[in-house]
């Protein structure tokens, strides 16, 4: 495979193996492995570390590595954020996965199409492997279009990566514009990301990926989604970093996607995205804000209709 592969790996040796594993099926070319140093107050994160790091010197194909190997602890906003910065400063587009994220083999196939056919088009700037409908297939391709960019397992291009932010300095000009407004036309929703990317913009929570989602809203930018889950998130449990509490989307199965039927419009899937927001963020926020929750189309395009089935 042609495409570089970043692999994201910490303190978790067996969830590591079993990602490493298919990636070392994959093949990659080129492989940048980046890894965060054990937290001073976590004695026992120097053996694990050093065990992680270990798992991923398994490279019996022919394969340039880079290492990025933090000696410190830096923390997953910082240590994530930089990662894929000195990614981009490579190559102008990759693949990434994290250790805990097990993706099928047609992940890779799947992004690698992708990133070859949306590479010029302004309008589309993440892939992702992470399906959350259900087994509800939309539109008329193999694949549909969302403003959620779920990050277990995606692919970009430095285009797209270029708009990051890790500081969200955008953010307080942004916040009460009509174009977030446009995006989140939903009161509901609108406040529950609102309270979140204040959250990341006050420093008061220490990741990356909002950043990520906040940019790609801020530009417009879409996310082909896969019509078949294609990464398996296994690192829910009291050890992970933020997925403490296993939901309905933790270690959800994947399946083949097989040949590619490229949907005929590009454009956000409303109905789709309304699920999405329902099962992964709505009922938190609910309960939160004691009531309902929502989505109403907005600034990325007309909602599609849903279609019985998946063209083949």
């Amino acid at each position: 495979m042609d495409t570089p592969v970043a692999f994201i790996i910490f303190n978790r040796p067996d969830l590591t193996r079993r990602s490493f594993e298919q990636i070392r099926a994959a093949e990659p070319r080129q492989l940048f492995l980046i890894a965060d140093g054990p937290r001073e107050s976590r004695p026992a994160e120097v053996e694990l570390c050093a065990e992680t790091r270990q798992v991923v010197e398994a490279i019996d194909w022919e394969c340039e590595v880079r290492r990025d190997f933090s000696p410190v602890n830096l923390g997953c906003r910082v240590r994530v954020s930089s990662g894929i910065d000195n990614v981009f400063d490579s190559v102008d587009r990759a693949i990434i996965i994290e250790d805990d994220c097990v993706p099928h083999q047609d992940f890779f196939t799947f992004c690698d199409e992708l990133l070859n056919r949306y590479e010029d088009d302004p309008r589309v700037g993440v892939i992702t492997g992470d399906n959350f409908q259900g087994g509800v297939l939309r539109g008329d391709g193999s694949y549909y279009f969302s403003k959620y960019n779920h990050v277990w397992g995606w692919a970009t291009w430095r285009r797209a990566w270029q708009h990051y932010d890790v500081r969200m300095e955008f953010w307080p000009g942004w916040r009460d514009s009509a174009e977030f407004t446009e995006v989140c036309p939903d009161p509901a929703e609108r406040s529950y990301w609102r309270r979140q990317f204040d959250r990341v913009h006050a420093g008061r929570i220490d990741t990356w990926d909002l950043q990520w989602t906040a940019a790609n809203w801020h530009e417009g930018l879409l996310t082909a989604t896969p019509n078949v889950n294609l990464v398996a998130n296994l690192g829910f449990g009291p050890e992970a970093t933020h997925t403490k509490v296993p939901t309905a989307a933790a270690s959800m199965p994947t399946e083949r996607i097989g040949e590619l039927v490229h949907p005929s419009v590009v454009t956000v899937d409303a109905a789709a995205d309304r699920l999405t927001y329902d099962r992964m963020f709505g009922d938190m926020a609910a309960r939160a804000r004691r009531r309902p929750s929502g989505f109403a189309r907005g600034a990325f395009g007309e909602p599609r209709r849903r279609e019985a089935g998946r063209a083949r």
